[in-house]
């Protein structure tokens, strides 16, 4: 029993971040990879941990601040991403507290709207036609370093850890597909733009991640866990250019694509189904976003700023060795908040969001 809980433990607490949740471009993170909490759960010095993230959303619902605009949809004009991505990532322990992670995404986007092409107005779309465009490949690699406050072998009940790590751009910020335009005469065109924001494989800036994790048990079978991350991306902007549907964007503080900060937290419960046979449940909360404004540097450029608050039932099974992990964060709470440049010309941009994605997660040890 206590085996099993404390291996549980580590499951909930260090399953991966997997995140973007459609327009407001939370990108594919891991947070807090580290090692666990006894001599079954945790790394020992020496050993290799390798583990493989899945992620499925379908986004297509619009909001303006916390106000969903369903017109959208009943007008068949809203923009609809959808994103299987996948995160893999290695562990090395060089300590029992201190552990050395690299994560690396691979994403296939998809993106369908109207105003990117012809436009959403009848008088230029009168058939109100829908085109898409897509980015799939490797995103921004992270690398990172996190070290248990306490000796795990002396507090098994109860630990937490802090993390540092930097994100590298090895994700392309600059995807370019064919965009259509269309003639006075009606004639379908072709031009090469850009990507939307929201399903570019990286954003062109070096990162600096702070994460912490922790856990706590509480009863017999049920224990508390907690987890976090603040990215700060201190680079201004890309150079990739914002693409729009009818004329060159000339605002030059959204002319390029912002390289924005974004953070994550989760909290909740895990209970033990069945112990011996390795099955388990977390019920937790989850918040996830990126600021209007960056910790470091300026916050110029083309960003849809918001977060997104979810309530996140998992289940989860493990060995000794290997543990699975799958969870579905309900959205509750959808907010696109002003940007910089929104406060500026006092618009409020809207954006879409998903009602739930899947996540899940899968390590193996050596």
């Amino acid at each position: 029993m206590k085996k099993f809980i404390l291996i549980f433990l580590f499951i909930g607490t260090f399953s991966s971040f997997v995140y973007s949740q459609g327009c407001v471009n939370v990108r594919h993170m891991s947070c807090s990879v580290g090692t666990g909490a006894n001599s079954n759960s945790m790394m020992h010095p020496g050993q290799w941990q390798v583990s493989l993230g899945f992620r499925n959303l379908h986004s297509y619902k619009h909001f303006i601040g916390a106000d969903y605009q369903p017109a959208r949809e009943a007008a068949g004009n809203n923009v609809i991403n959808d994103t299987q991505g996948f995160d893999i990532g290695v562990t090395y322990s060089v300590t029992d507290r201190l552990s050395i992670s690299a994560n690396i995404p691979f994403t296939f986007n998809y993106r369908s709207s109207m105003y990117e092409h012809y436009g959403n107005a009848v008088a230029v779309n009168p058939q109100q036609l829908r085109f898409s465009t897509q980015a799939n490949g490797f995103g921004d690699a992270r690398l990172s370093a996190s070290y248990w406050i306490l000796d795990p072998i002396k507090h098994m009940k109860g630990n937490f850890s802090m993390g540092v790590g930097i994100k590298l751009p090895t994700g392309n910020a600059n995807v370019i597909d064919d965009v259509h335009r269309r003639k006075t005469d009606g004639t379908d065109y072709t031009v090469q733009k850009a990507v939307d924001q929201s399903i570019q494989l990286g954003d062109g800036g070096v990162g600096i991640n702070l994460e912490f994790q922790g856990y706590q048990q509480l009863f017999t079978r049920t224990s508390l866990y907690y987890n976090g991350f603040y990215m700060s991306n201190p680079r201004n902007t890309n150079t990739t250019q914002q693409n729009a549907p009818d004329k060159p964007v000339t605002d030059v503080m959204i002319k390029y694509h912002s390289v924005a900060d974004q953070y994550a937290g989760r909290v909740g419960l895990n209970y033990a189904l069945a112990p011996k046979a390795g099955i388990g449940a977390t019920l937790g909360a989850r918040i996830e976003g990126i600021p209007a404004y960056d910790l470091i540097g300026a916050s110029d450029g083309f960003r849809r700023p918001g977060f997104i608050f979810s309530i996140e039932p998992g289940l989860s099974y493990s060995t000794l060795k290997n543990t699975f992990f799958v969870s579905v964060p309900v959205a509750t709470q959808r907010n696109r908040i002003k940007s910089a440049n929104d406060w500026v010309t006092g618009r409020h941009g809207d954006a879409a969001f998903s009602d739930y994605f899947i996540s899940a997660t899968v390590t193996h040890r050596f």
